[in-house]
């Protein structure tokens, strides 16, 4: 899902230009492929589709210096980032910062009519499973029902961890920077409630409060997840679990992958939990997806808000 996002510059001459250079580029020649595409920009200054991909090429070529000024001009040209350019100059070092909103959204919205089978048959996506497994135990061992009164699914997607959860929540919740995706689970008819905006600001906006927030690979999204955690342990009731999946690497802190997606390290998970003031009940290093048909390192994390004995100073 990483493929350059083609947005039209308007001129047709161009974006048939755009598309004869993504067809060298499956070629190979990309070295035809980078001029034809420096032609298209000077023609069309404002094709950030075309910056970008000039961008990505020079980058393979080894032209790092070239690859960022293409992609500071994708970045000027749409200021909505809808390309990804922040992300690339990330990773070159030339700037940095976290995960666009336009990129995701432009993302999903992109993706969401093929979503469900693209995840599933093509990456071998299992996070909601794995959550439920993981919850499921969590439960078992604090001798609670698997069954909540009110859930949060954060960044729900189509709904593939709603209907996972759909049977164990009296009230079901969920919400996604996508509009697209979020017809899609609406078509679905879980949810009892869905919302299509910015997660962090819902969560910083909302004043209900909840026993299960779900997060199924939404923080390769996040690179804040502490801060994400601090917003999600202020709605959980007393006693209330969080539990999410993320992607994994051996250091220390948060990086961001070829892929785009972050990853946080276990020590990363641990800090992010302790600062919100929740107890870390699991933390399991099992992979939700695979990449190229290899496994993606991750983790499946289950914590919980202190319950109000708890919070009276004395631990069970």
């Amino acid at each position: 899902m990483n493929q350059p996002l083609f947005i039209s510059s308007g001129d047709l001459i161009a974006d048939r230009r755009f598309t004869f250079a993504q067809d060298l580029v499956a070629r190979g020649d990309l070295a035809a492929a980078a001029e034809l595409l420096a032609q298209t920009v000077e023609a069309a200054p404002l094709f950030a589709a075309a910056w970008f991909a000039l961008g990505d090429i020079r980058e393979r070529c080894g032209d790092r210096e070239g690859a960022a000024r293409a992609f500071h001009e994708a970045l000027a040209a749409d200021p909505q980032d809808r390309c990804g350019a922040t992300l690339r100059l990330s990773r070159l070092g030339a700037t940095a910062g976290g995960m666009p909103r336009g990129y995701v959204r432009a993302l999903f919205d992109q993706y969401a009519p093929v979503f469900d089978r693209a995840l599933i048959e093509g990456l071998n996506y299992r996070g909601p499973a794995l959550l439920r497994e993981a919850i499921a135990a969590a439960c078992g061992r604090r001798g609670r029902a698997l069954h909540f009164a009110r859930v949060l699914d954060l960044g729900c997607g189509t709904g593939l961890a709603g209907a996972e959860f759909r049977a164990h929540a009296l009230f079901l919740e969920g919400v996604d920077l996508s509009e697209r995706m979020i017809a899609r689970a609406r078509d679905k008819n879980i949810y009892d409630r869905l919302h299509a905006g910015d997660l962090t600001a819902f969560l910083h906006g909302t004043r209900e409060s909840y026993d299960l927030v779900l997060a199924a690979d939404v923080f390769v999204y996040v690179a804040d997840l502490a801060g994400a955690a601090r917003e999600v342990a202020r709605i959980l009731l007393p006693g209330g679990l969080f539990a999410f999946t993320t992607e994994t690497h051996d250091g220390d802190d948060v990086i961001l992958r070829e892929t785009l997606r972050f990853a946080h390290s276990r020590a990363c998970v641990e800090r992010a939990l302790r600062d919100a003031g929740l107890d870390e009940l699991s933390i399991e290093p099992l992979p939700a997806r695979a990449e190229k048909g290899v496994p993606v390192p991750g983790l499946v994390v289950v914590g919980a808000a202190p319950t109000a004995y708890d919070a009276a100073g004395a631990r069970p």
